[in-house]
């Protein structure tokens, strides 16, 4: 059996390492290293796929503060997000002189708990920032509802999410990242569309407002040496583009795979006593950036799958409210009981879209041993 990895990078770059060898020499060749070329070609082609505006930039941190920046937001607005997320949520909005307000989440999806939503918005309100974690939505069209009714914004973090389908009580869908105001996402090589490096984009349906965050991510320019706004120097490179590109050919079954991985862990998981297996909802599909479980016993059995081989991961260990860093913002442990227990019981098993059924055997025989003793 192969060496079971929690993300195989390298596993996947075999499976195209002709095209990706090819796109790099490509982009060496051309010099085009900067806001041209493949990173233009690639915009292109992810905004069909997305049917939205692309702006590439340097990650998805930078993603989330340029939408900050994009909307005008000032010292003081208020933005409710959760604790239970990776720092870059709440981190560009400290930076911004923003006030992160958090919610709790739902504790079967882990995203935002929309029920306790509206009963946080105070006259300093600006924006909701639901979280798409692990790769299934957040309630959106109750959050859009909500959003709508106080004259709100919406920015969606779906740096976890590309490729999601969001789906309307209607029966309409739509990708994640394109229904709020702005969309952020990563390309951290980990990602369901990773690079090599680092990388992330800001999606906006409305044209004049994509124009704004491609100035802002380009030192506020309206053309060259000529500035109209205050920006930031956030790109993403011709190379990490290149590989990119090549990878969006082959998305739509690199998201099989990984949905194929889940079915499996669901199959053999979900009768198992002592395991919560991750939730679905029915206006979301779920891509699985993260296959994440719920146990009472996650140190001991995640110390169990590490002397047979079998890595896993806690995402996350430490809810932000707790953290040094944000005690200023004034909350206490308690304030949100279900993000707190979830650092206790959470474990991500390894998910990606090189994983094959001698693995998961592996993985799910060893976990049934665990709870079997």
């Amino acid at each position: 059996m192969k060496t079971i990895h929690m993300c195989d990078l390298y596993g996947q770059y075999l499976t195209l390492k002709e095209e990706i060898d090819a796109a790099m020499q490509d982009v060496i060749k051309s010099t085009l290293f900067i806001k041209s070329g493949k990173v233009l070609d690639f915009e292109e082609k992810l905004a069909t796929y997305l049917n939205t505006h692309v702006i590439s930039c340097g990650n998805g941190t930078d993603a989330l503060q340029m939408a900050y920046m994009a909307l005008g937001l000032k010292p003081g607005d208020e933005v409710i997000t959760t604790p239970f997320t990776f720092v870059a949520t709440v981190e560009t909005a400290v930076l911004m002189g923003l006030k992160p307000v958090f919610v709790d989440v739902d504790p079967g999806t882990f995203n935002m708990d929309v029920n306790q939503l509206e009963a946080l918005i105070t006259p300093k309100t600006k924006a909701i920032v639901p979280v798409h974690l692990f790769g299934q939505c957040a309630n959106l069209e109750a959050v859009m509802g909500i959003a709508q009714k106080h004259n709100l914004y919406v920015i969606e973090d779906a740096c976890q999410a590309l490729g999601t389908d969001y789906i309307f009580k209607n029966g309409t869908k739509q990708k994640a990242g394109t229904i709020g105001a702005i969309g952020c996402n990563s390309f951290f090589p980990s990602k369901n569309l990773g690079a090599f490096g680092d990388g992330g984009a800001v999606y906006a349906k409305d044209e004049e407002l994509a124009g704004i965050i491609r100035s802002i991510a380009n030192h506020g320019m309206k053309a060259k040496y000529q500035y109209e706004r205050i920006g930031v120097n956030s790109r993403l490179d011709s190379i990490q583009a290149a590989i990119l590109e090549v990878k969006l050919k082959y998305f739509d079954k690199h998201i099989k795979a990984r949905q194929e991985a889940a079915a499996y862990y669901d199959e053999h998981l979900s009768e198992l006593e002592g395991i919560e297996i991750p939730e679905r909802v029915e206006y979301s599909t779920h891509t699985f950036h993260q296959y994440t479980i719920k146990t009472e016993k996650r140190d001991e059995l995640q110390a169990f799958l590490k002397s047979k081989g079998i890595p896993s991961m806690v995402y996350y260990p430490e809810v932000f409210h707790l953290q040094e860093a944000y005690k200023f913002l004034g909350y206490k442990e308690g304030d949100f009981p279900v993000s707190e227990r979830l650092t206790k019981i959470v474990l991500s098993l390894p998910m990606h879209t090189e994983l094959d059924e001698e693995q998961l055997e592996y993985i799910v025989g060893n976990t049934k041993e665990f709870f079997s003793r």
